[in-house]
């Protein structure tokens, strides 16, 4: 009989510090160009920043939700191979600098962003836009749905938390595409949060309700940046769905080469994340969910968020980083 490899398993507290430490390093980068208004240069400071530490983890990595198709990006593009190949077989998604204009304009709440997960456990999300809905933990399953309107998930929702129409907070990518739900959505009584980047922090804000005073998220946005979305939910708690949209047969295409047949399929968090996920998210600007990154004359400080799915841990880590 012939001898087998044995499996190299996941251990994702093994990794999840050099997780964060990829997260950081895409900060750092992109630090000086912060309010320069070059949103590309920031964004390939970045990229060049994540792709070198991501190939210095023990990892046999894919990345399935990246800087978009091989032809678009020159690295860190879906289906590139990264780490050094001695580890377990990995799926990562990324944003390498959640809010390119955020960063240029020195604006609220950019992020750099990475979830790692077991090998066929992403989704491997096409690039185009996804209808998205989340909430927070502490609810009843499937109290809100997608194809409830919108006025419907703000009176299911309060309903549940015991409240008044009046007192829930929806956060909205602030978009053309998005005046009627607006305008349906303030006819509740409900008080809307407008942003206008970054629908990864956006969902997020969703699970600490305490800190963001945001109840629900909704809205069209990133088809992978809802990936990224889900993995943050599925470690911190909440629950999220997501049906993708297609605006003409070249996205159509594009989602069936990532392998999805049922094109109105809704995908509930644990659809798009169906196994333990370790992310980490790094502040580059100030925003409700970390600070931004602080320079001083001899250093360089970064707060990063580190989160387990597996034991629902959540770490908020300061890094001082000396300037030479």
């Amino acid at each position: 009989m012939a001898d087998t490899a044995p499996e190299v398993v996941f251990h994702d507290r093994m990794l999840s510090l050099g997780l964060a430490r990829v997260s950081e390093a895409a900060a750092m980068a992109s630090a000086k160009l912060v309010g320069r208004g070059d949103e590309k240069a920031a964004d390939q400071a970045a990229v060049n920043a994540m792709r070198d530490q991501l190939n210095l983890l023990d990892i046999k990595g894919v990345v399935v939700i990246g800087e978009g198709e091989r032809d678009e990006a020159p690295m860190l593009f879906i289906g590139e191979e990264v780490g050094n190949g001695q580890g377990p077989d990995v799926d990562i998604a990324l944003d390498p600098l959640e809010g390119t204009t955020l960063t240029a304009k020195d604006m609220p709440n950019a992020l750099t962003v990475i979830a790692m997960a077991p090998r066929g456990t992403l989704l491997h999300a096409p690039d185009v836009y996804m209808d998205k809905l989340a909430i927070g933990p502490g609810y009843p399953k499937g109290v809100v749905s997608l194809d409830m309107s919108p006025a419907e998930r703000v009176g299911a929702l309060a309903d549940a938390r015991g409240c008044g129409q009046s007192d829930i907070t929806v956060c909205v990518l602030e978009r053309p595409r998005h005046e009627d739900m607006i305008a349906e959505l303030r006819e509740t009584g409900a008080a809307i949060r407008l942003i206008t980047d970054g629908d990864v922090a956006g969902v997020i804000h969703c699970a600490e309700h305490e800190i963001t005073g945001i109840d629900m998220y909704m809205g069209a946005g990133g088809a992978p940046e809802g990936v990224l979305a889900a993995s943050a939910l599925k470690c911190m708690g909440g629950q999220m769905w997501g049906r993708l949209l297609f605006r003409n047969d070249d996205e159509r295409g594009r989602a069936k080469k990532a392998g999805i047949i049922d094109l109105d399929r809704i995908y509930s968090r644990d659809d798009m994340v169906t196994r333990d996920v370790i992310f980490a998210a790094t502040g580059v600007t100030d925003g409700s969910i970390l600070a931004g990154m602080k320079r001083e004359p001899s250093y360089l400080e970064t707060e990063t968020l580190l989160m387990r799915s597996k034991t629902g841990s959540v770490r908020r880590m300061r890094y001082r980083n000396p300037v030479r």
